[in-house]
Parts: C-alpha cells; structure tokens; sequence
C-alpha cells in the first residue's frame, strides 16, 4: 500500500518504487536512512542504486565506512556505514563534509551518528519493521 511519502513493502519488488519515490524527492544529496539493525537499509540501497543504473555490486561498508558505486551515466554514488563511527569529528576527518556537497546522491546509513554535520536539506528517510517480511517507509 502506498501513501504519499510512505510505503507499505511486503517484498524486495516493491522496493523500486520506494527507490522511485525517494529519488524524486531527492536526486542529489545525502538520503538518510534511519531503521534498526536488520531494518533493511542496505537492502533500500541496493533498490536506490539498481534504479541509478549503478555498474558494481552494493556492500555493507560498516568497516570501510564508505563505498562508491559508478553509474551508467558516469555519476558516483556513495554510501556510507556510519555504525561505527565514533564521534562527528571522526566522520569529518574521514571528509564527509566533502561528499555530502559533492552534488552526488550520498545514503547514510546510522545518520543518528553524525546528524549535526548532515546538510539541512538531507532527506530523512525512516525503515520501521513491521513483521517478518514487511517494512514501512517513510519519508
């Protein structure tokens, strides 16, 4: 079922339009995605990048803190894990400022962490777990 800037998911499929959906909110800049461990983010990510024609495989990077992902059209996508990161100082020293202002789409998984260095425009993006197989996103 969906809403306005909300969305029922009961499968993996459904997760283009969400990725639709979020892209003609925000075509550039930092996506933050919020939702508890085994949410769904990085499976929204795989969908967001799928969409963007993204060429390499999406992963996790909670220990590289940081992928990027070249699309079709000679555009970078990057996405960052910031579970484990410690401070926002950390997240700076890392250049995250550099990326969130880069004009490229940036998902931010566990943006909580380094919410006070996020671009005021981010779009908020909340995966709450519903059952088993079923989320619901907003944003």
């Amino acid at each position: 079922m969906e809403k306005k800037n909300s969305f029922e998911v009961n499968q993996v499929s459904q997760l283009e339009d969400v990725a639709r959906a979020i892209l003609l909110q925000k075509r550039t800049g930092v996506i933050a995605l919020y939702g508890e461990m085994g949410a769904g983010k990085t499976t929204l990510v795989s969908a967001i990048c799928a969409y963007l024609s993204c060429t390499s495989a999406v992963s996790s990077p909670t220990f590289s803190i940081v992928q990027e992902y070249p699309t079709a059209q000679d555009e970078t996508v990057y996405h960052f894990d910031f579970y484990r990161i410690r401070s926002e100082k950390e997240a700076l020293d890392l250049g995250a400022e550099m990326y969130f202002y880069s004009g490229n789409v940036c998902l931010v998984e566990w943006p909580e962490n380094v919410e006070g260095i996020l671009p005021p425009d981010s779009l908020a993006v909340h995966i709450e777990v519903t059952g088993t197989h079923s989320r619901l996103i907003r944003f």
